[in-house]
């Protein structure tokens, strides 16, 4: 169908909508007709859909429904490879030259001879990229990274083997697919990966994100889950306040079962490989019982990537015997890199590399941290029309260069201790990762959905919080009412509030000290006093997809934030007075 629309060698197909199949077949057969498969956020405003389509030339564009249809017509005049659009999760509402439906864009392949697709396959080879992922642009423009065949393939097969995953003449995997296809995270384990060992796919409704992954999760009981911290936060939080509300005896129960898990694991994770009897009575009382409410009863792979994930939310899981592995890599290696596996696991630690990559510490300091580099047939070809960036991320010995900070330990296991691009350098010239300390005050105060760590080139730390507020379902938007978890924290420290606002506007005694509180105590366990937050504010919205402020897999769009805020930052350091 994409040749007789008059798809062009290594030009883009671009598609732009929910997972469905509708989007695996147009990736697929954009690929084998030797175009470009180009995946477009469906958070994209018209302007970003129209850089990435004519950064990649793109011939076609597919979309599910009239909404992501509206933004392509704002820009098709400005599109001069444009050919066709297709649309297929809804009825077209009116017909329109170069407009076609799913149905109308499988009837033109019929047309089309085997003989000059098998021609068209034939021509391709495995060094030629086949695949673009846009990097979704946390700082400038977002470049496009360009796959071939062999990335994606020799990836997809390393990655399923390292990880354990089944082959299906032996038993089935199951997955769900929901987390973003335009990123590399969900294409490799979706897509590839699946493809290669004939996994099972299931895709999730569209608001996925906004609430009902749960059901799906019970509905389908997976055998592999992968999620971004973001959702392994949300599914502790919805699992705590559930928690609140059970009885006395239940509360009991659970923290006692909590206690043996953490503990039991923990030794597991060190090299002791018998099971007590209260871990077993454990297992059968709340194990079982939390493993089945999530939907994870079946599932022997959970895993975290594509941003930091705090070590109190994998305790909290480990607690409940759901080891999350945490796995790291870059759309510049065709997605992991590393990857924690159950018996060579460690708590925040992103594991060993997949057999045949190789990692390098360039220029470590004292501590062995330096920046990590790649090598392996997993890195990229470079970047689309950008011969200048490419050479910036891939030096002159071919090792790709991640701008991540990090050290392996003695055992060989990787650690992330932040992004070179983040370090705060304070006036003194102290270098500081901000995640720490962000994630030492989330869990100090459990009321602060977001925080972001401010000082650079500055006398001193202060912080962007935000509360933990009702997301609205359709949008995605943040409201004003707290959430339970929220509620319950006000109560706990004598804070009648129920909203945001009236937490702000009348600067809630109880909450404001309870605040002061703990970051004080993340300031006691700080290695030095240039480390120490002297200054915060609270502000009226949580951070979304929505505001912009996060990214689409839910990382932490520094840049815009301190764009966004940047009055209330300039405010830190105006009136040097006490600490608010």
């Amino acid at each position: 169908s994409c040749l007789q629309l008059g798809l062009e060698r290594f030009h883009g197909v671009g598609i732009l909508g929910f997972n469905s199949a509708e989007w695996f077949i147009a990736d697929i057969g954009a690929i084998l007709a030797g175009g470009f498969a180009v995946g477009i956020y469906t958070t994209n405003s018209p302007q970003a859909c129209h850089y990435v389509a004519e950064n990649c030339s793109a011939n076609v564009i597919v979309v599910e429904n009239q909404k992501q249809l509206q933004k392509i017509l704002e820009i098709e005049d400005k599109l001069p490879h444009l050919k066709a659009i297709v649309q297929y999760g809804e009825e077209i509402k009116e017909k329109r030259p170069k407009l076609y439906s799913w149905s109308e864009f499988l009837e033109l392949g019929r047309d089309v001879p085997d003989s000059l697709l098998h021609l068209t396959i034939a021509a391709q080879k495995p060094n030629q990229c086949c695949t673009l992922i846009y990097t979704s642009g946390t700082t400038g423009q977002p470049k496009g990274v360009m796959l071939s065949h062999d990335n994606l393939t020799w990836t997809a097969s390393a990655a399923g083997r390292f990880t354990g995953l089944t082959d299906a003449e032996e038993r089935q995997e199951q997955v769900i697919s929901y987390l973003p296809l335009s990123h590399i995270a969900a294409q490799m384990s979706d897509i590839w990966s699946a493809m290669t060992f004939g996994v099972q796919v299931f895709f999730a409704q569209p608001d996925a994100l906004k609430g009902s992954l749960v059901e799906t999760l019970r509905e389908v009981r997976p055998t592999a889950f992968l999620a971004v911290p973001r959702v392994w936060e949300k599914m502790e939080e919805k699992m705590k306040s559930v928690g609140m509300k059970s009885s006395a005896f239940q509360k009991k129960v659970a923290s006692w079962a909590k206690g043996v898990g953490l503990q039991t694991n923990l030794k597991k994770m060190n090299g002791y490989s018998e099971m007590p009897v209260n871990f077993r009575l454990a297992k059968h009382l709340v194990y079982r019982k939390v493993r089945k409410a999530l939907g994870l009863e079946r599932c022997t792979k959970c895993y975290t990537g594509a941003a930091p994930i705090s070590r109190e939310t994998l305790e909290f899981f480990l607690s409940l015997n759901i080891p999350v592995m945490e796995m790291y890599g870059m759309s510049e290696s065709s997605g992991p890199h590393t990857i924690s596996i159950p018996h060579a696991f460690k708590l925040s630690s992103c594991g060993k590399e997949l057999t045949g990559c190789r990692t390098l510490i360039h220029k470590p300091d004292r501590d062995g941290t330096g920046e990590i580099c790649f090598s392996g047939r997993h890195i990229f070809m470079g970047y689309l029309n950008m011969e200048e960036k490419t050479k910036e991320a891939i030096d002159e010995d071919g090792w790709l260069h991640s701008g991540d900070l990090g050290k392996h330990d003695k055992d060989g296991f990787l650690y992330i201790t932040g992004r070179i691009k983040e370090l705060i350098i304070t006036a003194g010239g102290e270098n500081i990762p901000p995640v720490p300390i962000e994630d030492a005050v989330k869990a100090a105060v459990p009321i602060i959905s977001n925080a972001m760590l401010v000082g650079d080139k500055a006398k001193f730390l202060a912080m962007l919080l935000t509360l933990k507020c009702q997301v609205d379902p359709e949008t995605g938007e943040p409201g004003d009412d707290l959430t339970p978890e929220a509620l319950e924290y006000c109560q706990k420290v004598g804070s009648k509030a129920t909203k945001a606002s009236e937490i702000i506007s009348s600067k809630d005694k109880a909450i404001y000290t309870a605040i002061q509180k703990g970051i004080t105590a993340v300031n006691e366990g700080a290695t030095s006093n240039a480390q120490k937050v002297q200054k915060w504010v609270l502000l009226e919205k949580d951070f979304s997809v929505f505001g912009g402020e996060l990214g689409p897999t839910m990382k932490l769009k520094r840049p815009v934030v301190a764009q966004k805020y940047k009055a209330k930052i300039a405010q830190f350091y105006a009136d040097l007075d006490s600490p608010s």
